[in-house]
């Protein structure tokens, strides 16, 4: 075992040679800087080069980025191909922050640099969009390749297992609305119509609102998670070379049952809501149950509903859309998997948002 050596060979080569191994003593950088200050045009070169770990990776680091505060470039392609290739991959990418030469940009700039990245979204979510239309048109002329047995599995994730949240969420959310709403009603001794705020509320609004947001953080965003993880390991590209289309096989199931299961999800939480108004409207406001039921039927208008599954259908579409886009457009580093969830879920809300205050707008100037 030869001991480690690094030392400068004029004109312009750091020579590094022998063993570098961990608990040897061996040449610091700081020491080489000392004997030869940062230049230009210097590089990294091996003679005679023995075994190596990460000592002698972590050193040469340490002067790569030493030659860069002062300004300077290290060139070490004269180093073996494979420690060429881990110091590449531990520099990684280069962020850029918001400086270009020293100089900062204006805000031209940014206004440009962000139009381009809404255009350029908006073009990938476009065509994903008419992706996922050609793959239902598919599926209805009985071309797709989508597995039963996966559209099953994601109808109980969308479906059973998600009962057990939106009764809870549902229940309080119907104790909460009657409480709120039992407080004025008891001022002009209308208690009765507390059965009417619970409806209408529960079933033209707050439901879909609710199941919608409850289904893009527990579901969606699960999507996003299984579909990007694909990506950073490259199963999707593996799908792809096999003739497998993603699109049929892991994005349709996942759609279909997120699309059929919201409106069923959404009557059920319509149902127990309804139910914690009935306890409030017992236990606090002293109403009979049957008169909370009367008022109910007699206050409610079959269009209340129908409007609350619309709505619920129209989130359902989106919350597939978003997780599963986000999924697909995952990036291939470590942090990619977190920022695709991340952006299912906040992409979902506001979605969600934009949608109901549409629907909410339109259903009132139409008097629906």
């Amino acid at each position: 075992m030869s001991a480690p050596k690094a030392q400068f060979q004029p004109p312009n080569q750091i020579v590094f040679s022998g063993d570098w191994l961990r608990g040897q003593e061996h040449p610091t950088s700081q020491a080489l800087l000392k004997e030869h200050p940062p230049q230009e045009g210097d590089c990294l070169a091996a003679a005679d080069l023995g075994q190596w770990d990460s000592t002698l990776p972590i050193e040469l680091l340490r002067l790569i980025l030493a030659y860069q505060k002062a300004g300077f470039s290290l060139n070490f392609d004269g180093l073996p191909p494979g420690l060429v290739k881990l110091l590449k991959l531990c520099q990684g990418p280069r962020r850029t922050s918001g400086t270009q030469t020293g100089k900062s940009l204006s805000i031209l700039h940014y206004a440009g640099y962000w139009g381009l990245r809404v255009s350029t979204a908006l073009y990938d979510i476009a065509n994903f969009t008419g992706e996922l239309v050609l793959c239902l048109g598919r599926m209805v002329a009985g071309k797709s390749q989508m597995r039963f047995r996966d559209f099953h599995d994601n109808v109980m994730i969308n479906g059973p297992r998600a009962l057990p949240i939106i009764s809870l969420i549902s229940f309080l959310m119907g104790i909460i609305l009657a409480f709120i709403g039992a407080i004025p009603l008891k001022w002009f001794q209308a208690e009765m119509y507390v059965a009417s705020l619970v409806g209408i509320g529960m079933l033209r609004l707050m439901a879909p609102v609710m199941v919608g947001i409850v289904m893009a953080g527990r579901t969606s965003s699960a999507y996003a998670a299984e579909l990007g993880t694909m990506q950073v390991n490259e199963e999707l590209d593996a799908m792809r070379t096999l003739g497998i289309p993603p699109m049929d096989f892991l994005v349709l199931p996942r759609f279909l049952a997120m699309a059929l299961m919201m409106p069923l999800l959404g009557i059920f939480a319509d149902i127990v809501s309804i139910v914690g108004g009935l306890v409030v409207a017992v236990v606090y406001l002293r109403l009979s149950p049957l008169s909370y039921i009367t008022t109910l039927i007699e206050t409610t208008r079959t269009n209340d509903l129908l409007v609350g599954l619309f709505t619920c259908s129209v989130l359902g579409i989106l919350n597939g859309i978003c997780g599963c886009y986000q999924g697909l457009h995952c990036g291939r580093d470590a942090e990619a998997v977190g920022r695709a969830t991340t952006s299912a879920v906040i992409s979902c809300i506001i979605c969600i948002v934009i949608a109901v205050s549409l629907i909410t707008v339109l259903t009132v100037v139409l008097s629906v």
